[in-house]
């Protein structure tokens, strides 16, 4: 990670419960190479960012199909007026704290934008897509150049 650092993070203890950072992290994922009638890796991500996160803040909700099945294991991350993140390619033994990492990030994002620089790199290469918040307005070209 370049810039921030774990610890930078934990010094806003509150940065979570504030903005309302929440991670959600799909139970139902599985890789095609995994048995239909295993345990779920998906579930092994949810409990793992579960535990990540004790202490920082960020809530982890366990959600049934993000519909990244051919990306998977999926997790999303959103906090209050910001744009919400889906990430996909994720592993339980290695990416839960990249994502209370990153959701912490998003939370403290003045622009609601989580950045690029200090990004835990499988946030970097595991983005799928990122949706706008709700109240989210698209600035006119012609009133900025005006």
């Amino acid at each position: 990670m370049d810039g921030v650092t774990l610890t930078d993070i934990e010094a806003d203890e509150d940065v979570g419960a504030r903005t309302g950072a929440t991670v959600y992290v799909c139970v139902t994922c599985r890789r095609p190479s995994d048995p239909d009638d295993g345990p779920r890796p998906g579930l092994a991500l949810a409990r793992a960012v579960a535990e990540a996160a004790e202490g920082t803040g960020v809530a982890v909700c366990q959600v049934e199909c993000l519909a990244n099945c051919s990306r998977s294991l999926s997790a999303a991350m959103r906090s209050d007026g910001a744009w919400t993140y889906i990430f996909g390619g994720l592993d339980p033994d290695r990416d839960a704290t990249a994502l209370i990492e990153g959701a912490r990030l998003l939370a403290r994002a003045e622009d609601g934008i989580l950045p690029w620089r200090g990004r835990p790199e499988v946030l970097k290469r595991g983005l799928i897509a990122r949706v706008p918040p709700t109240d989210f307005v698209e600035k006119d070209s012609k009133e900025e150049t005006e």
